[in-house]
């Protein structure tokens, strides 16, 4: 049985918080490995000093990321990785969540709660906490790609 992929790449720009901060993870396409990107987040969190509520609003957030890249780009199987990308920049933080998997259709952006399909909650969660966000298909055109900007100042 070959090894889960797991990697993490992190790679500073100057002081904390200067443009261009980066950390990269990329884990399985398995719901148990969310919580390394949650682990992650929490560890970037404590460096830059943004407050707590702030924290369990973003870890929500990518969770919900998480497990909408796991689940409709993989499925049931799991084979696949799932690339988080965490970037510091000034007094705001980007999160992008991507994969390589089939990709999905988001729920309109103006849809209520309770007009949308099923699982279309996670996405008005996450348009709820951020101050930005971005959804489609990767640069390269496979996989899906979902990018939030939550604003710290």
């Amino acid at each position: 049985m070959a090894a889960d992929p797991l990697t993490v790449d992190a790679a500073t720009a100057g002081p904390l918080g200067a443009r261009g901060q980066t950390v990269r993870l990329t884990i399985p396409a398995r719901a148990e490995y969310i919580t390394l990107g949650r682990l992650a987040l929490t560890g970037i969190s404590r460096l830059a000093s943004f407050p707590d509520e702030v924290l369990a609003d973003l870890k929500l957030a990518l969770t919900e990321a998480t497990s909408n890249s796991i689940r409709h780009a993989y499925g049931e199987d799991g084979v696949g990785v799932v690339e988080i990308v965490y970037e510091l920049t000034d007094g705001e933080l980007a999160i992008e969540v991507t994969d390589e998997g089939e990709g999905f259709v988001p729920p309109a952006e103006s849809g209520e709660p309770d007009a949308m399909t099923e699982g279309g909650l996670g996405i008005a969660i996450i348009r709820a906490i951020a101050d930005e966000v971005e959804i489609g298909a990767q640069e390269n055109g496979t996989g899906s790609r979902l990018r939030f900007i939550k604003k710290l100042t």
